[in-house]
């Protein structure tokens, strides 16, 4: 078992990088060259260190990273996830991702498996049955496109403080941990406020942990170490979540008032904005939107199309 750690995801993320182009095996699954370890558990001590953003070598679409956490924890398999990452559509099966985790968390078999965790942890505080379950034996060796990389969360409530565990059978470094690890933190801080708990440490374990060989250049170019600065709390009550979920996806800011949700819209709201082609008005609105987001969010505009320099004359 390799054991990396990092107190920000960016820290995580490039050590992982070094480690993998270093020590990693040769393999090609589907005849796609990578380099893997195998057995790698990633430790990561500030959760809310969540966001990757590490320009010029790996620059994140934040919208993306807003709307499939949002997407994922409200419960949906809806194609409105395709306006923010199209290449996802390759794995739809009859225009809906098989794989899709939100269902599974939030309505497997009739079953919310974030409100059974959270009231086991409720019920007692000191359980080891704090589980949500992904893969669906059942659907998932059926033959779809799309299979879930993510086999399931643990919690634990100790001393006062939430832990979260993950376990993936797979994981590609480059384009899907820094995704991932965005969505999940951010459930793991949801659920901590849900129990009244502090935010504890996230550990993230993968069967296969790999680089495909198109991202061995840039990788090998990120920074020795990655900063990463901690987001805001994101908060909201139980009873709350999916309302408030429902406003992030219509842009409903009189139920979102000036809360971190609000952002959460804004940032998909802009992004909309900027693939209808008003790019002006999809780069303004980026301007005035505060901290590491939207910081992340001006950076993916300009890696998509940089802005014209103005020469003075």
């Amino acid at each position: 078992m390799t054991i990396l750690y990092g107190q920000s995801v960016s820290e995580l993320f490039t050590t992982a990088a070094r480690w993998l182009l270093e020590h990693g095996s040769h393999v090609a699954p589907r005849g796609m060259a990578t380099r893997e370890i195998l057995g790698v558990h990633l430790h990561l001590t500030e959760p809310r260190r969540r966001l990757i953003h590490l320009p010029p070598a790996r620059v994140l679409n934040p919208a993306f990273a807003v709307a499939e956490a949002v997407w994922i924890i409200s419960g949906s398999d809806a194609a409105w996830i395709f306006e923010f990452n199209r290449q996802l559509a390759r794995y739809a099966d009859v225009g809906v991702l098989q794989g899709a985790y939100g269902p599974r968390l939030r309505r497997w078999h009739g079953v919310d498996q974030l409100d059974r965790v959270r009231r086991q942890l409720l019920h007692d505080p000191d359980t080891r049955r704090g589980v949500v379950t992904l893969f669906d034996p059942a659907k998932d060796h059926s033959g779809h496109s799309d299979v879930p990389c993510t086999l399931g969360f643990r919690f634990f409530l100790r001393g006062g403080r939430l832990h979260m565990h993950t376990t993936m059978r797979s994981q590609d470094l480059w384009l899907g941990f820094p995704y991932d690890i965005f969505t999940f933190t951010l459930i793991h801080e949801l659920m901590a406020g849900w129990v009244g708990a502090e935010l504890g440490e996230y550990r993230h374990s993968v069967d296969s942990l790999h680089l495909y060989a198109e991202h061995f250049e840039i990788a090998a170019s990120l920074p020795a170490l990655g900063g990463g600065e901690a987001m805001d709390p994101v908060t909201v009550a139980w009873e709350e979540l999916d309302s408030t979920l429902a406003a992030v996806i219509s842009a409903d800011f009189a139920v979102l008032g000036d809360s971190h949700w609000a952002l959460f819209a804004q940032i998909m709201g802009g992004y909309r904005r900027w693939k209808a082609g008003e790019r002006d008005t999809a780069r303004l609105l980026a301007a005035t939107m505060p901290g590491l987001l939207g910081e992340a969010l001006r950076g993916w505009y300009e890696h998509l199309a940089p802005a014209q320099a103005v020469i003075p004359g």
